[in-house]
């Protein structure tokens, strides 16, 4: 079997999003200073790194993240590449893909485009110009009864145009997995195996995805 760990490293010097807070790691309890164990305190947002939306997120009526079917983050996924020259996933780039079929099969769908490029290039520094769904191409998804969409930036939406996409596609309960690293997957089905921490009444969580292929 063939496991793809598609989580991004949790570091202090990892990209966050603008205005969030950085990463902080801090050694509490420490071994060499005659402890009996070592004990890390973490200071994070919700939102870092590898992380899922809840409708919570945008909608402040919307399920937070311990009321999400398990069912919704594992089981078969696609990971469908969009084409280098892309800058926005629309619904024109999506009804035009050469793959449209294996979309329209898909009940969860990652897109690798251009930003899994940015992890290495950029592993410090928040790039603004990634690649993301703008409000016609999340339209267009929200119509497929999609359980899961992936991204491989820290948002699923455009980062001037972060509201609808994710109104849209929130508010059909559509889990929202982002700052996913499909760099080294090939295009086509896996098993997806996402699994955010259960933080109780939270709008996000970070997790740990990886994907499988026999």
């Amino acid at each position: 079997m063939k496991i793809y760990d598609i989580s991004l490293p949790i570091t202090t010097t990892m990209p966050v999003w603008p205005g969030d807070p950085p990463v902080q790691l801090e050694r509490i309890s420490a071994i060499s200073d005659g402890e009996n164990a070592n004990v890390t305190l973490m200071h994070l947002c919700a939102h870092t790194g590898t992380h899922i939306d809840a409708p919570k997120h945008f909608i402040d009526s919307g399920k937070t993240i311990e009321d999400i079917p398990l069912e919704k983050l594992i089981g078969e996924a696609l990971v469908l590449h969009i084409a280098e020259d892309v800058e926005v996933i629309t619904a024109t780039v999506l009804e035009t893909h050469p793959q449209k079929e294996m979309l329209l099969k898909a009940k969860k769908v990652l897109f690798r485009t251009h930003n899994s490029t940015l992890w290495a290039a950029h592993p410090c520094n928040f790039v603004e110009d990634y690649i993301g769904i703008d409000t016609s191409g999340a339209t267009y998804l929200a119509e497929l009864g999609l359980d899961l969409i992936g991204v491989d930036y820290l948002s699923i939406a455009p980062y001037k145009n972060t509201y609808e996409p994710h109104h849209i596609l929130l508010g059909q309960e559509i889990v929202l997995l982002e700052g996913i690293n499909l760099s080294r997957v090939p295009q086509g089905f896996y098993q997806l195996f996402c699994l955010p921490v259960n933080i109780v009444g939270s709008d996000g969580a970070p997790a740990r995805v990886i994907l499988a292929k026999d």
